[in-house]
């Protein structure tokens, strides 16, 4: 009786998919390529990177690796939030955006947090100028001294999404930035 009862009370949907379950998974190392040199040396209530330009240093003997990179207006570029402590690294499965209640409960993998289960953190910076090993943007949203794990070309064709959308708050937040941006 007990094992016909499982059965009904966990038997999948109609049409859903059992995954097996995982294994366990390889652990992973990885060491960076280089390190951002910026003026901002802390987070704080830093949040408009907009006009930060920065260099990304990496290891001289990775400069050959930048050839053709020149040619991009815009770079994808891969870090690691090395501020933050190792006890919070995915300490939180939900929180509130920006720690700030005014915005939804989310889950942590619904937002940009810093507070990752692995805090590999990406973002997409206009390409100034390539010289040697150094890169020089402007909008990288990291600090002095972030470690780099990677850096790729952005392609239009590629990395945009013309009807990707977002939650409500999320483009009501953007507006907001922008604007107050417009206004300085």
């Amino acid at each position: 009786m007990l094992k016909r009862i499982r059965r009904i009370l966990f038997r999948p949907l109609a049409g859903a998919v059992r995954e097996p379950p995982l294994q366990e998974l390889p652990e992973i190392t990885l060491r960076p390529i280089g390190v951002v040199r910026s003026r901002v040396k802390e987070t704080g209530d830093w949040r408009d990177w907009s006009e930060v330009t920065c260099r990304i240093v990496l290891r001289p003997e990775l400069a050959d690796a930048l050839l053709g990179l020149d040619g991009y207006s815009h770079i994808l570029v891969l870090f690691w939030p090395h501020l933050v402590p190792e006890d919070v690294r995915g300490s939180k499965h939900r929180l509130h955006p920006l720690d700030d209640p005014q915005y939804p409960l989310q889950g942590m993998l619904a937002t940009r947090s810093q507070i990752r289960f692995n805090p590999i953190l990406v973002s997409v910076a206009p390409l100034l100028a390539v010289k040697d090993n150094v890169l020089r943007v402007r909008g990288l949203d990291a600090i002095d001294g972030t470690p780099v794990l990677d850096v790729k070309p952005y392609i239009p064709y590629y990395d945009c999404v013309p009807d990707a959308r977002a939650p409500g708050w999320v483009t009501e937040r953007a507006e907001r930035l922008r604007q107050a941006r417009e206004g300085s």
